[in-house]
């Protein structure tokens, strides 16, 4: 069940246990700042990196307009390589950007995370949902948003088990290729709705204020993405509408996968509050539990995907700009490992994904633990 905002406001992390091991790794990673000269921020390589997504996304776009595409083949491979550019794009420039990790300038930072919009998201809302919600309670079933699916999918052992879960590890992937499509229609709208209910958009007011930014940017999105084309390409109207899905399944499937093998793991846990609210980690050692890494190898997948293959770094330091984290990856498992607390890692991305397809179908049958905030299974 959803809670609301004031529910939350008698969660509390433990600010006694692991705190040698928060002061650690501050301190480790303060200094590793000082010692490079390095800004937390974005720097020349991240630039560059944005400049090549962008390109990536609207070069496609533009070949349909100059060349006149009327190919079919050929007109849905410019809408696909848009997909795997609107998500560069997504993980690479909006999420940082968002987190206030691109620039040590708001203004930049804002400007950046508009792209969000641009590919027919929203910012506001996303930033409310994953920057607010899913940061602060990662894996609490009820309050983290980023695992409360549609109901045909359980993200978490708390939720509801229904009789077609069990055949969820079939169905997600096609499910996942929605996400996006799904969000530029519906669930920016109305989650909008719901955040006002949670109590985090605090007034009415704010409500029609937010409903607003959200329907004007959706305007300019599917003005430009759909409209456009259809008025003035060439192919056939059909033609222009199946790219769109076709970019967004690409989108929503590769969002889903990088976000999803980082926290719907075997790995991770599930942790809720007592009674009293308490939870039993500190803030710190909860998103170790709640997250895991993969491909910490694989530095071309990580380049393309904003380096959250390093998801415990990002946790744990949400401003700083994602091209640190390889970096810093080396410094939180160490530590970690000093104070013994776990540090999840996956070998690669192939491996992650199947271990979260084997979480999906455990998922599918596994009965609500018997302890409240019991984070694994029960037997």
């Amino acid at each position: 069940m959803s809670k609301t905002v004031e529910d939350t406001k008698n969660y509390r992390f433990s600010h006694r246990r692991d705190r040698d091991f928060n002061k650690a790794l501050k301190e480790r990673v303060n200094k590793y700042f000082a010692e490079k000269g390095k800004t937390v921020h974005a720097d020349a390589n991240a630039v560059i990196k944005s400049v090549v997504m962008l390109t990536m996304y609207f070069a496609p776009f533009a070949a349909l307009f100059i060349f006149d595409i009327t190919n079919v083949w050929l007109f849905l491979t410019m809408w696909v390589l848009m997909g795997f550019g609107a998500a560069g794009i997504g993980v690479n420039i909006m999420h940082d950007a968002n987190h206030g990790a691109y620039s040590s300038s708001p203004a930049v930072n804002k400007f950046m995370g508009l792209w969000m919009n641009v590919i027919g998201g929203s910012a506001a809302t996303w930033k409310l949902q994953h920057n607010v919600l899913h940061h602060t309670y990662t894996n609490v079933d009820g309050v983290d948003h980023d695992i409360a699916g549609p109901p045909m999918l359980r993200f978490s052992p708390h939720q509801e088990a229904k009789p077609m879960h069990k055949y969820q590890y079939i169905y997600a992937w096609f499910l996942y290729g929605l996400m996006t499509l799904f969000r530029s229609f519906v669930t920016d709208f109305t989650n909008a709705y719901r955040f006002r209910k949670f109590g985090i958009v605090r007034s009415d007011k704010d409500l029609r204020k937010l409903l607003i930014n959200v329907t004007v940017w959706k305007v300019i999105y599917f003005s430009y993405i759909l409209a456009v084309p259809i008025i003035f390409l060439s192919a056939p109207a059909w033609m222009t509408v199946v790219g769109f899905i076709a970019m967004h399944f690409v989108l929503g499937l590769t969002l889903a996968l990088i976000f999803q093998c980082a926290h719907v793991m075997d790995t991770c846990e599930f942790p809720l509050p007592d009674e009293k609210g308490n939870m039993e980690n500190n803030w710190a050692v909860h998103q170790l539990h709640t997250t895991t890494n993969f491909s910490p190898k694989n530095r071309i997948f990580s380049w393309f995907i904003g380096g959250l293959n390093f998801q415990v770094e990002h946790h744990l330091f949400q401003n700083i700009c994602h091209t640190h984290y390889r970096n810093l990856s080396k410094i939180v498992a160490s530590t970690a490992e000093e104070f013994g607390i776990r540090y999840n890692t996956q070998k690669n991305f192939v491996i992650a994904v199947w271990n979260h397809g084997k979480m999906l179908k455990k998922l599918g049958t596994a009965p609500v633990p018997v302890e409240s905030g019991h984070p694994h299974f029960k037997k």
